[in-house]
């Protein structure tokens, strides 16, 4: 999710070279390129092009050049002063985000050691230029983490700030994808808070960031790419900027978008789409592969850069409320789905007044019964609800046993088989998570792979059905009848065969 900024030396014919795009990412998810650092060197390249030659300019990075000349100017017009004041950063940058606004500007304003109310002009290109050069993910993350917290109260983070973080995020992921705002959001974006903090009213940013780094590591993917994008591409309006009376930038966010009705089955409450964007943001890469992606490995290295790829739909595969509950339906609607899968359990609680505990094991590989336990690395289990977490994550963590003797039966999720994270006892009607039963809800198995793999599944369970039809009818000849086994079975509950009562 690196940034790039081209640099080049005083000469007489600019040659705007672009560095190598690396992030050394996180643990999780690896090197991770995003289209922040394509688009700072193509704006950089393409402005340079058209730009006179400066021996004495103290900056060749010329997107945030005229940025930062247009904001001077509008703050001297406007506001009187020599520098960019607050109030211009929001009006002209970000108009409809404005508390995202005031945090950056804070946060550049503070970096800056700025002793007025505005920064200086040549203070704000450093300390832009500063922050878009950032390459590596983690340090992104904790800038943003830095940006969300108390700079004025020695830069800690509390319950208020990381909210604060986290409404921003899934606010600007909802509009990228134009769906509306989910009733569930801030019942999820409170299980992240209370997860993270324990109790406790204070952390650091460090702690923060190592925390969403392991559990969300893509939580300012979006925030980040928009960003980046208005600050390098913003001057090309004019002075008009990006105020409101502009259109404002769509920047494709990671988040997979849920079909809003199901056509086979009306009735279905979707998962709602906050959890989808908050698992968007943890899961690998497999469960948000698209639907159609560039055939050709340049076109792909392209897309994958500039972010275009962007998950289509997640196909609902089964739900006990529609499907029936019971080993057999799960196994009827899941089995033969060969690509990724989330299987989320809402386990009913006894006090009404309580949220249901929610949890989703993550299934990168297709499911299938055997007595041993099975997965890749990129399987995982997750606490969604009441506190969000990534309980695991590794291979051989599901269990999926219904008729081999001599082992457990049911479904499990854990590396301990003595100790299950998550068991499903053999009925599929009650869970245990963690060693505490409850009654399951409902349950729900979800397709992340592509619409061919649902429609081959729907193939093999068409001609399942025609080769069980076959098999019911069975033409037999008169001489086949007579040593046929039904024909003894009858005789011995008293019914003669039609031969010998004819006769």
């Amino acid at each position: 999710m690196g940034n790039q900024v081209a640099r080049v030396g005083n000469a007489s014919h600019r040659k705007v070279e672009s560095a190598p795009a690396a992030s050394t990412g996180n643990g999780n998810h690896g090197a991770n390129v995003t289209a922040s650092s394509t688009a700072v060197a193509a704006a950089a390249a393409a402005v340079s092009k058209s730009e006179p030659d400066h021996h004495n300019s103290h900056t060749q990075f010329f997107p945030i050049e005229n940025l930062a000349k247009i904001l001077s100017h509008l703050a001297h017009q406007e506001a009187h002063v020599n520098g960019i004041t607050k109030s211009i950063f929001e009006k002209y940058l970000f108009p409809t985000h404005p508390e995202l606004s005031e945090r950056l500007f804070t946060y550049l304003h503070h970096n800056a050691h700025a002793t007025t109310a505005y920064i200086s002009t040549t203070a704000f290109k450093q300390q832009s230029e500063k922050f878009l050069s950032v390459m590596n993910d983690q340090a992104i993350l904790e800038n943003y983490v830095k940006i969300y917290s108390d700079l004025k109260n020695g830069g800690n983070v509390t319950p208020e700030t990381l909210r604060a973080l986290l409404t921003s995020c899934y606010q600007l992921a909802m509009e990228s994808n134009n769906t509306s705002s989910c009733l569930h959001s801030q019942q999820i974006i409170n299980a992240v808070v209370i997860s993270c903090f324990h109790g406790k009213t204070s952390l650091s940013t460090s702690y923060v960031s190592n925390w969403i780094g392991q559990h969300c590591p893509r939580l300012v993917y979006g925030l980040q790419r928009y960003v980046v994008h208005v600050l390098t591409t913003a001057y090309r309006n004019g002075k008009a900027l990006l105020s409101k009376e502009q259109p404002q930038p769509s920047v494709d966010i990671l988040t997979p978008v849920l079909e809003k009705s199901d056509q086979e089955f009306p009735q279905v409450d979707l998962l709602p789409i906050s959890y989808v964007w908050l698992l968007s943001c943890t899961l690998s890469q497999c469960y948000l592969q698209t639907n159609d992606s560039p055939k050709d490995i340049t076109q792909a290295l392209i897309a994958r850069r500039t972010g275009s790829i962007c998950p289509k739909h997640w196909t609902l595969l089964y739900n006990s409320g529609e499907h029936g509950t019971g080993a057999n339906r799960f196994l009827h609607h899941v089995l033969g789905y060969r690509g990724p899968t989330l299987l989320i359990i809402r386990a009913a609680n006894v006090e009404k007044n309580e949220e249901c505990p929610t949890y989703c094991v993550c299934s990168a590989v297709e499911w299938r019964e055997s007595h041993l336990y099975w997965g890749d690395e990129d399987s995982m289990g997750i606490q969604l609800i009441p506190s969000y977490k990534v309980m695991e994550k590794g291979p051989k963590v599901l269990y999926l046993n219904t008729n081999i003797r001599g082992y457990p039966h049911g479904l499990r999720f854990g590396s301990d088989p003595r100790s299950p994270l998550i068991s499903i006892d053999e009925s599929f009607h009650s869970v245990t998570i963690a060693g505490a039963p409850y009654r399951i809800a409902s349950l729900e198995v979800w397709g992340c792979g592509d619409t061919k793999l649902r429609e081959k599944q729907l193939e093999i369970k068409k001609w399942q059905v025609k080769e069980a039809e076959k098999q019911r009818v069975v033409k037999l000849s008169a001489s086949d009848w007579l040593d046929h086994p039904d024909r003894y079975l009858l005789e011995l509950a008293g019914r003669a065969s039609y031969n010998e009562s004819n006769n």
